[in-house]
C-alpha cells in the first residue's frame, strides 16, 4: 500500500507541487473566483490548442516537440497576408472567411516546414528535442529576415498599415481588428451554465454508448471497469451546478464562454482518440516504443517519424491563428518565440513525460499553468508589495517545470535500469 501510494507521488510529483502552487496562489491573491474562472475559460480555450498538438510526437516517440515554433510561424504569415488584404478592402478576409482563408495558406506553409523538421529530426535521433529547440532559434532567424528586409524590397508589399514608414518591413505590432480577430469565439458564445449542461449531457451520452459497447464485449467491459459510472456521476454533477448558478443568480452562470473555440478543441481531441486506433496510429506507437522493432515489423519508421511532426507543426500552425485571433494583436517578431516553451511547459505540468502525453494531461497542464499565471502577480503583489515579483515568478516556473520534469524524467528512467539490472 505505501509503495502504491508513494508510486502515485513519484509519478505525478510536478502536477502535485503545482496544484499546491496554485491553491496558496490563489489563496494569497484574494481574488474573486468569479475573476479567476473567467479568467480561466477564456485562456483554455486560447491555449489547449496549441497544447494538443504536442501529443503525437510524443506518441511517436520524438519527445516534446519545441519545433512547433515554426509552425506558429506559418500561422503568423497567414495572419499577415489575410490582415493585408482585409485592409485593401477584401471582404472575404474579415472575420469567419477570413481565419478559414488564413487556415488555408498556412497549412501548405506548415506541412513543408514539418517535413524539413521531420527530415532534420531524422537525422539526430536520440537529440530530437534539443535539435528541435535550436531548429527553432535558426527559423526564428530566418523569420525576422523576411519580415524586416525581404518584405518591401524583393517582396512587394505597399500597405502603409502594416509596413514601417520606410517602406521596408512589417511593424512589430499588427492590428487585427479589421480581419479576423475573435473570428472562431464569436461563432458561438453562451453562458458558462449552458456550457456545464452540454458537457452534462455529453458525459451522459458518451456513457450510455460505452455502457452498450461493453454489453457485446467482454474483453470491453472489463477494460472499462467503473468508468462509465464515473462519467455519469460527473456529467450530473455539472448539470447540477448548471441548475444551481441559475436558481441563486451566480456570476458563474453569466460568464460568456466562446463553444465555437471548445467545440474545435473537442475536434482536435477526438482526432487525437480516433488517429491512434487507425494503422498510422499504431505505426506511431510501434515506433515509440521501439525503432529497432517497428523496422523489423517493417514499418518505414522515418516516414512516420516524419508525418508525426507534419500533423503537429499543421496543428501548430492553426493552433496559433486560435490563439491570436483571440488575442487580437499579432506581434510580429515575438509572438511565435515563446510557443513551444509554453506549451510544452504546459503539458508537463499536467502530468506528462517525454515519453507519455494524454489529452486529459495536456487540459490539466493548460488549467493549472494559467491559474498560477492569473494568481501570481495579485499574489505577489499581497504578499511583498510589488506585482512585478510574480511576474519573475511565474516567468522563473514556466522554464523551472521543463528543467525539473526532465530531470525527474531521467532520473526515473534511471531507478527503473537499476531495479532491473537487480
Amino acid at each position: 500500500m505505501n509503495n502504491k501510494f508513494s508510486r502515485i507521488i513519484f509519478d505525478n510529483i510536478v502536477t502535485i507541487i503545482f496544484v499546491i502552487l496554485c491553491l496558496a496562489g490563489i489563496v494569497a491573491s484574494k481574488l474573486p473566483l468569479f475573476f479567476i474562472a473567467s479568467q480561466l475559460l477564456t485562456r483554455i480555450g486560447r491555449n489547449s490548442f496549441l497544447v494538443l498538438s504536442l501529443i503525437i510526437p510524443v506518441l511517436a516517440g520524438m519527445g516534446l516537440n519545441f519545433g512547433i515554433v515554426v509552425g506558429a510561424m506559418a500561422g503568423q504569415m497567414s495572419i499577415i497576408l489575410v490582415t493585408n488584404y482585409a485592409l485593401k478592402g477584401v471582404e472575404a478576409c474579415t472575420g469567419v472567411t477570413g481565419f478559414l482563408i488564413a487556415v488555408v495558406i498556412s497549412t501548405p506553409i506548415a506541412i513543408f516546414f514539418g517535413w524539413v523538421t521531420g527530415l532534420i529530426l531524422n537525422k539526430t535521433k536520440g537529440q530530437e528535442m534539443i535539435t528541435s529547440m535550436m531548429l527553432g532559434f535558426f527559423a526564428n532567424g530566418l523569420y525576422q529576415l523576411l519580415f524586416l528586409f525581404l518584405v518591401g524590397t524583393l517582396i512587394p508589399m505597399e500597405n502603409p498599415v502594416l509596413m514601417i514608414s520606410g517602406g521596408v518591413g512589417i511593424k512589430n505590432v499588427v492590428d487585427m481588428n479589421h480581419s479576423i480577430r475573435y473570428a472562431v469565439d464569436t461563432i458561438y458564445k453562451r453562458p458558462f451554465s449552458e456550457l456545464l449542461i452540454i458537457m452534462g449531457v455529453m458525459g451522459i451520452l458518451l456513457s450510455l454508448w460505452i455502457m452498450k459497447k461493453s454489453k457485446g464485449s467482454k474483453v470491453y467491459k472489463e477494460k472499462v471497469g467503473n468508468k462509465p459510472f464515473v462519467y455519469i456521476g460527473v456529467s450530473a454533477l455539472f448539470i447540477a451546478l448548471s441548475v444551481y448558478f441559475k436558481s441563486t443568480g451566480s456570476l458563474f452562470a453569466n460568464i460568456k464562454v466562446p463553444i465555437s473555440t471548445y467545440a474545435v478543441i473537442v475536434g482536435l481531441c477526438v482526432f487525437n482518440v480516433l488517429i491512434i486506433k487507425t494503422k498510422l496510429g499504431q505505426d506511431f506507437r510501434t515506433v515509440g516504443q521501439s525503432r529497432h522493432i517497428a523496422g523489423i515489423a517493417g514499418i518505414n519508421v522515418d516516414k512516420v517519424r516524419i508525418i508525426s511532426i507534419i500533423i503537429s507543426t499543421v496543428l501548430a500552425a492553426w493552433g496559433q491563428l486560435i490563439f491570436l485571433q483571440n488575442l487580437g494583436i499579432l506581434n510580429t517578431y515575438g509572438s511565435h518565440e515563446q510557443a513551444g516553451m509554453f506549451a510544452v511547459a504546459a503539458l508537463l505540468v499536467g502530468g506528462a513525460s517525454v515519453s507519455r502525453a494524454t489529452i486529459g494531461q495536456a487540459i490539466l497542464g493548460v488549467t493549472l499553468f494559467h491559474t498560477l499565471f492569473i494568481v501570481s502577480p495579485q499574489a505577489g503583489k499581497n504578499l511583498f508589495g510589488n506585482a512585478q515579483i510574480g511576474e519573475y515568478f511565474r516567468t522563473f516556473v514556466a522554464y523551472g517545470v521543463i528543467g525539473v520534469s526532465l530531470g525527474l524524467h531521467a532520473w526515473k528512467n534511471l531507478v527503473i535500469s537499476k531495479r532491473k539490472s537487480i
